[in-house]
């Protein structure tokens, strides 16, 4: 049986909107990025925060004691429309005992590769890439 989200967005002013899951606390969202995250840097934040859950749950599995995850992404976009994205850019850093190149390495492949949604929901044309730091 197919699993279905819900979300509901309302127009403030401008191009300001605030928007929520059922029952949740609501963000506000700028079209400008004059007040608030604009919905791409959303797209970028959800993907990160997606992979973010998926690597924490594996390197715990792996016997990891994750002390902070960090993830900085960046997108690159098309000049024409719509603008975009062809590429998205992941830096992880990674502090924790027994984390190492090869663990954390692997949390973020299977992360990307396979359970990852937001990724995963992504035009497979854009070019996924990370980079680790273990600090």
């Amino acid at each position: 049986m197919a699993r279905t989200a819900d979300v509901t967005m309302r127009w403030l002013r401008d191009l300001q909107f605030e928007g929520s899951g059922s029952g949740r606390p609501a963000i506000l969202v700028d079209g400008d990025t004059k007040v608030a995250t604009s919905p791409v840097e959303l797209l970028l934040l959800a993907a990160a925060t997606c992979t973010a859950s998926d690597v924490v749950i594996i390197l715990q599995k792996q016997r990891v004691q994750l002390e902070s995850l960090e993830i900085s992404v960046r997108g690159t976009r098309r000049d024409e429309q719509p603008r975009r994205y062809t590429a998205i850019a992941f830096d992880f850093t990674v502090r924790g005992q027994g984390a190492d190149d090869t663990k954390v390495r692997r949390a973020i492949d299977l992360s990307l590769e396979k359970y990852c949604s937001v990724v995963a929901s992504l035009a497979p044309d854009i070019a996924i890439s990370y980079d680790v730091d273990i600090a």
